[in-house]
């Protein structure tokens, strides 16, 4: 396991969840943290809560002029983890366009905004750490999850492509892929949810993860096969298993 101790990272999306957890984590382990998410009372709590050193940036990541404004505060950074979600179970026939559009600014285009302003910074320096959240759900379609799956997958490609841009440099691109995790979000779902994970246990994997040299991985291990293997199906049977 890296040294952690001392060094400064960026959650954003932290105030609930995953990132929470992952907030709470990460300072046991000596790590300073910047802490962003819309929600000020509850980085407030989250900040007191905190053993290491730790300070918080309320943002709105589809507010590019707030965006903006925040990373140009935030000063320098050993990493940036990325863990801003909304989401809303929807099928086709059940299209909220206002919903769609959130998904897709929140989930994506806010990782391109915040990126936009420090991956230049990283470059530079030739050094940092880049961490991107996709969802097993961002592998291939799925029913009742428009917006939310599109979302998931440009978040994945995009870190596969900045990965493929910078794996030879000094820059360490990581792309995680959790399952179900137990949230305010997976509990809109009303169908049953294989291998769901607690936040406190999502956190520790995700953990393990950025401890890891992997570029990209898939957890819970068995279920994140299960979506990968899924890409090799032909269309016709795919759809006949999934929908």
């Amino acid at each position: 396991m890296k040294s952690w101790a001392g060094k400064r990272y960026w959650l954003i999306g932290a105030s609930e969840g995953l990132g929470r957890s992952l907030a709470t984590l990460l300072s046991f382990h000596g790590v300073e943290l910047i802490l962003s998410s819309r929600d000020e009372g509850r980085l407030i709590e989250l900040c007191a809560s905190l053993p290491s050193k730790a300070s918080y940036y309320v943002m709105d990541v589809s507010d590019k002029d707030e965006v903006r404004r925040v990373t140009q505060k935030v000063g320098s950074l050993d990493g940036v983890v990325y863990l801003a979600g909304v989401y809303w179970p929807m099928r086709s026939e059940n299209w909220d366009s206002s919903k769609v559009e959130k998904m897709c600014d929140t989930n994506f285009v806010g990782a391109t905004r915040v990126l936009g302003y420090l991956l230049p910074e990283m470059i530079k320096a030739q050094k940092g750490h880049i961490v991107l959240t996709g969802s097993l759900a961002g592998y291939r379609g799925l029913p009742g999850a428009i917006g939310y799956g599109a979302s998931k997958a440009a978040l994945m490609h995009l870190a596969e492509s900045i990965y493929s841009d910078l794996r030879r440099t000094n820059i360490k691109v990581q792309l995680i892929n959790p399952g179900f995790i137990k949230t305010r979000l997976t509990d809109k779902n009303n169908f049953r949810m294989p291998f769901i994970l607690t936040a406190e246990d999502a956190a520790k994997k995700f953990f393990k993860c950025m401890n890891a040299r992997t570029f990209k991985t898939d957890f819970p291990w068995g279920f994140g096969l299960m979506f990968r293997l899924t890409q090799f199906l032909p269309q016709w049977l795919y759809y006949r298993l999934f929908s």
